[in-house]
């Protein structure tokens, strides 16, 4: 039986815009600099104000990151969803719940604690109740859980960061909580919070400020953005570290922040700074994709290169777009009209997400292309460990640029567009470097940038193009394979689904199911899958979204002999995967095949 120290799941149900996610983070971190194995996952709605949020902290003494499959403790604040979330509990759940709501609760198998949260918050800043109030379930869960209130009030001290009257306030609220809860609960809970020892070293950080940093580290020179759900941040800690990190000696800019007017403008200067022989980037999500399309294809075909962040959010159309999927992936991979095929980094911690955001540069510039970085909600706005990034330690690879004549004329019969190894990459010169031609064609060319309808010239160049992209497969990251010995199934998976594998891989052992997994990190796919692949007489492709959508990559990809090893479960809600009901669909796949 699974013990109740440092494990258990916390769900806490509040309103947009009641300033609810302070009181939330201080939670977090404060479990977090404890030294216990925590995560955050805040379901947000797509408004600004009033609708309903709720915030799942689970702690585990396994490392788990996934949601849980239950809520243990329950905090009510929300009037909307209020009976809502109070049928949803189980028997034995602990509630804390604020009673200035004037709303019961009823539930007589349930562990109960009231607070008169509002009222009391009233006493500190009568204009501010409404979001000091939060303050008081965060002294209540302090007292029930044992949290240790020093590291708690860093946590305050690390969210205001320096605002001395509002740590003092709501260092008041959570003490009154707490001195609350001790007059008036009995506390009977299970659940308690022990502090471990903790590496020093390790801190929080969500993924898109990771692929932030990544991308200044990368040499970004020009960024240009359109403001989009949940992709934003991504731009805005460019914009907070650019500062910090990249200031010129003179005291200068070393990269241009445009912000455009709509998704096509920025991925058209991405394009203009990539001719022009800069690092541009623009981040969206699949709404901006599906804009982007036509100079996607420009950049595919005229060999720009570029780089495009889509941190994915629930489709179509608008969607959920406050909740996670992966849903683009095929669309980046064959984005724009005609044959189109792209390079694809997908990350699936903080680690990948920084290294990739650097490494997505060297790839665009070395195959002369549009490359995208795939991340998604879960992983991009919510709060992950890390023990620190590992640092580029080599120069920016550019890819065949000419930057000399002495250089052309060593080349043989230079054409800007004529493979002259074999590698399928040609080589490029640059704006104002003095050298022709400076010849990008996004219409018919030829081997010299000629333009040209000829059938057999455009024919070469497509498979050129093809052969340049399916050549970087290997040079690309490779799988990350969990192999000791060949086991019974293979499991496929990618992206944020890492963070709930490992419980998976636990919940299918437990039924007797011996599995190995391998998590694709890009694509075209390494030739290390089809390794995998080859070993496993069953291997399942797991993903988050309702077509299998790299399942369906693999099917038109994999040679003959491997298409009937490889089956599909693919699942999607806008939630953050659950490993119980993965781990449920894999089994009844199982006894299906």
């Amino acid at each position: 039986m699974e013990s109740d120290v440092n494990n258990f799941v916390i769900n806490i149900a509040t309103a947009n815009g009641t300033g609810s996610q302070s009181s939330n983070l201080i939670i977090l971190h404060t479990m977090f600099e404890m030294g216990v194995p925590v995560s955050g996952k805040n379901l947000f709605p797509s408004n600004i104000s009033g609708l309903p949020t709720w915030f799942i902290i689970r702690a585990s003494e396994y490392g788990y990151q996934a949601p849980g499959d239950k809520t243990d403790i329950q905090i009510l604040m929300n009037k909307d969803t209020w009976q809502d979330d109070i049928d949803k509990m189980e028997p034995g759940t602990v509630v804390i719940y604020n009673e200035d709501v004037k709303l019961p609760v009823g539930r007589d198998d349930c562990i109960v604690f009231s607070m008169p949260m509002t009222k009391m918050a009233r006493g500190i800043a009568p204009k501010f109740a409404k979001m000091m109030a939060n303050m008081y379930y965060v002294g209540g869960l302090a007292y029930l859980l044992g949290i240790n209130l020093t590291d708690m009030e860093k946590a305050v001290h690390s969210q205001f960061k320096g605002k001395e009257k509002a740590i003092e306030m709501n260092l008041r609220a959570i003490g009154e909580g707490i001195a609350h809860a001790q007059e008036n609960w009995e506390n009977t809970t299970t659940f308690r919070v022990e502090k471990l020892e903790k590496n020093p070293d390790t801190y929080l950080i969500e993924g898109n400020e990771a692929t932030a940093l990544g991308s200044v580290y990368g040499g970004i020179n020009m960024l240009a953005w359109y403001p989009i759900t949940p992709s934003s941040s991504v731009a805005e800690g460019i914009i907070k570290w650019l500062p910090e990190l990249r200031t010129a000696k003179d005291g200068g800019t070393t990269c241009a922040v445009i912000q455009a007017e709509d998704e096509l403008a920025a991925v058209g200067m991405v394009i203009g700074a990539g001719w022009a022989g800069g690092r541009g980037m623009t981040c969206t999500s699949g709404p901006g994709i599906s804009l982007m399309s036509e100079f996607i294809g420009l950049s595919y075909f005229a060999e720009v290169p570029g780089v495009i962040w889509d941190v994915n959010r629930v489709g179509p159309s608008t969607g959920l777009p406050t909740r996670t999927q992966q849903g683009d992936l095929s669309m980046l991979y064959e984005a724009s009209h005609g044959d189109t095929q792209h390079i694809v980094l997908i990350p699936g911690t903080v680690n990948e997400c920084f290294e990739f955001g650097w490494r997505a540069f060297d790839y665009a510039e070395r195959y002369q292309t549009m490359v995208f970085g795939f991340s998604d909600l879960d992983l991009g706005m919510n709060r992950w460990s890390t023990e620190g990034f590992v640092y580029p330690d080599k120069q920016m690879d550019r890819g065949k640029v000419i930057y000399t004549q002495e250089q052309l004329d060593s080349i043989q019969n230079y054409g800007r567009y004529r493979d002259v190894d074999g590698d399928g990459i040609p080589y490029r010169t640059l704006p104002g470097s003095g050298l022709d031609p400076i010849l990008y064609r996004g219409t018919g060319h030829d081997e010299d940038g000629v333009y040209s309808e000829d059938p057999a010239v455009y024919q070469k160049t497509m498979m050129r193009l093809r052969g340049k992209i399916d050549g970087s497969r290997d040079n690309l990251p490779s799988p990350v394979i969990i192999e000791e010995e060949i086991k019974e199934v293979g499991i496929i998976f990618y992206g944020s689904m890492q963070n709930t594998i490992e419980e998976i891989d636990d919940i299918l052992e437990r039924t007797g199911l011996s599995v190995s997994t391998c998590r694709v990190r890009a694509l075209p796919y390494h030739s290390n899958l089809e390794e995998f692949i080859s070993k496993h007489d069953k291997n399942i492709v797991l993903e988050m979204n309702r077509d299998g959508q790299l399942f369906g990559i693999l099917r038109k990809e994999l040679p003959l002999e491997l298409l009937s090893k490889v089956h599909s479960v693919a699942y999607s809600d806008g939630m953050p995967p659950r490993a119980r009901l993965y781990s449920e669909k894999i089994l009844e796949l199982l006894e299906e095949i």
